[in-house]
């Protein structure tokens, strides 16, 4: 049975609502958008049912707002009744885009800043929503997700936070570690993947990629991008190779040990287009590294997928290694905010969430099994087969 007939066939847990909170507007108002089409297009009968009340609507999405005063401090303030409803939270605690005025001062807003607003929209839904599900794309502080010697563990506590302050779902995408979920064993906690995406995105930028062991090869720029890359060459009958990273142990630089080399294991690449797959692109030395080393081994194209284009150090340096042809395209999803000036760089593509995301809500909305959702080993097939390969 499909995931449609199975949406036709299930009442939902309660009407849908959504709170695109102030740092993903643009992803929300899309996400919206689908989930009209789906219910508009899927079901020919509503049917008299107290659960069915507002169903066909056309918007979901809720009038919300965190104003602040003038010392910075916020509150959270819902414009309208969401009481029994199912309300999904969505926030992108990286959009550092949005500014707020302390004292004067105007400041940028930071992880910690969403982070508290998406608090204060819970603690003004709670008790009156039927179900609270957050939407968080980057999880907060997910790379602070174990203790190494006197350290936080930010991440485990924010996802206890959440719980305890009455969320009953954590959908995110792409965790940094999805064993942070034993912070919380007995709630709902999804991490999904976009290889689907990413391989529909570079097929529409790159149709004459072809997808076979001569041709192609993935590349797992560290060890923690190892899984992401065993299922990606897995999936498409390629072979792959990984980096590691040598670090300088003796030194800490920003938190961290530096980077002395990344050295390289796996087949020889010469004359092979390669996929280089992983979570983030934080300043992206790493990956531009590791675009440049496959170059000097004579690598054919370089393609860049990741699944959070952050980049913190802005497009210099990524503009200078497309023009010197270290790389060739830069797959990022929507699913953190994105400058406007990404969408003119020659080399930088986006691989669309809003869709993706939209079927996410509306089968949890729907108690339905998301299993077909979070396996995308089918779709990619039928991809392969659609082109040809």
């Amino acid at each position: 049975m499909s995931n449609i007939e199975l949406l036709e066939k299930t009442l939902p847990v309660a009407p849908l609502k959504i709170v695109a909170m102030e740092s993903c507007k643009e992803l929300g108002k899309k996400v919206n958008d689908y989930i009209v089409s789906f219910r508009e297009n899927t079901i020919s009968e509503v049917k008299p049912s107290p659960l069915y009340v507002n169903y066909e609507s056309h918007n979901y999405l809720v009038d919300c707002c965190c104003p602040r005063f003038g010392s910075g401090e916020a509150k959270g303030i819902l414009k309208e009744t969401i009481r029994g409803t199912d309300l999904f939270i969505m926030t992108d605690v990286c959009n550092y885009s949005l500014t707020y005025t302390v004292n004067g001062h105007e400041n940028h807003m930071s992880p910690d800043d969403h982070f508290q607003d998406l608090k204060r929209v819970i603690s003004a839904a709670t008790g009156k929503a039927r179900r609270i599900n957050v939407i968080m794309p980057f999880l907060y502080e997910g790379r602070q997700h174990k203790r190494t010697k006197r350290e936080s563990l930010d991440c485990a506590l924010a996802l206890e936070e959440l719980i305890s302050m009455g969320a009953s779902n954590i959908i995110t995408f792409d965790a940094h570690d999805p064993r942070v979920q034993n912070a919380i064993p007995l709630n709902g906690f999804d991490s999904f993947n976009p290889p689907y995406q990413f391989m529909k995105a570079l097929f529409r930028s790159v149709p004459d990629l072809k997808v076979d062991k001569e041709h192609l090869m993935i590349i797992s720029p560290d060890e923690g991008a190892m899984h992401r890359a065993v299922y990606f060459s897995n999936i498409l009958g390629v072979d792959m190779g990984m980096f590691y990273k040598r670090r300088d142990y003796s030194t800490v630089v920003n938190g961290k040990n530096p980077i002395v080399a990344h050295e390289f294991l796996g087949d020889d690449v010469e004359g092979k287009d390669v996929i280089i797959v992983d979570d983030m692109i934080s300043s992206g030395e790493s990956m531009l590294d590791v675009a440049k080393q496959l170059k000097n081994r004579k690598a054919g194209r370089v393609f860049v997928c990741t699944t959070f284009g952050l980049f913190t150090e802005g497009f210099g340096k990524f503009d200078e290694y497309y023009e010197r042809g270290y790389i060739d395209r830069v797959i990022a999803t929507n699913l953190t905010y994105l400058p406007p000036s990404a969408k003119d760089k020659p080399y930088f593509v986006t691989a669309d969430m809003s869709k993706f995301l939209a079927l996410i809500i509306d089968s949890l909305n729907h108690d339905t099994t998301i299993g077909a959702v979070l396996n995308p080993t089918d779709k990619i097939h039928a991809l392969l087969e659609k082109h040809g390969l």
